[in-house]
């Protein structure tokens, strides 16, 4: 049987955090030792990115709280609330984040309403909150009461392959199933000053970020599939379990990303492909950069240098993941989706990969796509796709939806 992704939307909340500018509040806490100091400088500009999004409002320099929680402006401090206040903030806006992208996503979904939607897949490793967000999208967005609930908790930044993947066995199980998958992070509620290389490292690449997809194997009148989900893979690297990881602490969750993780996805990454591409005749032995698009999480840009350069792959493979690391850092299970949305909004190729190949089992107008995330363990999670065609952007689908028809006059449509 074949699974669609029908729609893929994300939302970010509107406060931006500018590189430079988080840097420089950054290097200036009182408790940096000089190699603290010399450590943030290092680990903020070379991250590659730009901007940043946060639900933490108090975190810019604009900032006017009453009773400031995370920073200070009037003495420049990062402050250090508790666990409890942290996650507090994120049952109230991680609950917004999810309904916003759920919501974009049913917008963009032509053809399938609320209520036809059969089973609610959602994701996040930064909070808790019961009745979770899960239950927050059903009340908000009007899902049939009975929609089965499903919520993937504290995997990390590849969780939202596990997703896909539980979404894409409904659908086989049941042909009338449709699967609304959503992932939100506040990775930015759990940033704080330190002189340790993790957390400072946390702090220079971590953001806020939604996503949203429906997946069905319906055949759904008025419009296109977006994506073919082909195939989808989990392999655990021999080393690296102490390298990464996500421990929940007094202050905050605490990140684990060792310096060694870029040189173990380097030294394993063709290991993590095999039992992915071995799904597929027509991918076995093909140059990796003869597969037209990767998408690939941006953990880190030394992550990304490693398997750009492993790979053999283009500078123009890697745009999607490092364009999204620049504007929008590292926001966790969601990020691979905003690299998968970029793929899909670039224009439709005239065949083939980057080098003029295409694989066998794409017809016309096809391309694949072999993606992949990173998380603790070390877990590699692999899946394939195949994009079906250049797709409409989310506001031209709703502006389609809005406006009266207009029979009497012939309709032409370009993709």
């Amino acid at each position: 049987m074949t699974v669609y992704l029908r729609s893929l939307e994300t939302a970010v909340p509107p406060t931006i955090l500018v590189q430079p500018e988080a840097r420089a509040v950054f290097a200036a806490q009182p408790g940096l030792t000089r190699l603290g100091s010399r450590l943030v400088n290092t680990c903020f500009d070379s991250a590659a990115i730009d901007t940043r999004h946060t639900a933490v409002e108090e975190l810019t320099k604009d900032s006017r709280a009453e009773n400031p929680q995370f920073f200070d402006p009037a003495t420049g401090l990062v402050l250090s609330p508790s666990t409890k206040i942290r996650n507090g903030i994120f049952a109230t806006e991680a609950t917004k984040l999810f309904i916003e992208a759920a919501q974009k996503a049913l917008d963009a979904c032509p053809g399938i309403d609320a209520p036809e939607i059969t089973h609610l897949i959602t994701v996040s490793c930064t909070g808790f909150f019961n009745p979770g967000p899960d239950y927050k999208i059903v009340r908000a967005l009007g899902l049939n009461p009975a929609v089965q609930r499903y919520h993937l908790g504290f995997m990390g930044c590849y969780a939202a392959f596990p997703a896909l993947r539980a979404a894409k066995a409904f659908c086989e199980a049941d042909t009338e199933a449709t699967v609304l998958v959503v992932c939100a992070e506040l990775c930015s509620l759990h940033v704080r000053t330190s002189n340790d290389p993790d957390t400072i490292m946390g702090s220079a690449l971590f953001a806020d970020g939604a996503a949203a997809a429906i997946i069905t194997a319906r055949d759904i009148p008025g419009g296109p599939a977006l994506l073919r989900l082909d195939h989808f893979e989990t392999v655990l690297t021999p080393v690296g379990e102490d390298s990464m990881a996500w421990n929940i602490g007094d202050e905050g969750f605490e990140m684990v990303l060792g310096n060694y993780v870029p040189h173990i996805i380097d030294d394993h990454i063709i290991g993590a492909l095999e039992p992915l591409l071995s799904r597929d005749s027509s991918l076995q032995g093909l140059p990796y950069r003869d597969i037209q698009h990767w998408g690939i999480h941006p953990g880190g840009r030394s992550i990304l240098d490693k398997v750009q350069s492993r790979l053999d792959l283009s500078d123009e493979q890697l745009v999607p993941a490092r364009e999204t690391l620049r504007n929008y850092g590292n926001m966790s299970s969601a990020t691979v989706l905003f690299v998968i949305r970029h793929i899909l909004d670039l224009p439709a190729a005239d065949g083939g990969g980057s080098t003029g190949s295409q694989t066998s089992q794409s017809g016309p107008g096809e391309e694949r796509i072999c993606s992949m995330a990173f998380g603790p363990g070390l877990t590699v999670e692999t899946a394939l796709f195949t994009r079906l065609a250049a797709p409409r952007s989310a506001a031209a689908a709703r502006q389609e939806l809005a406006e009266p028809a207009e029979p009497a006059e012939p309709v032409s449509v370009q993709a």
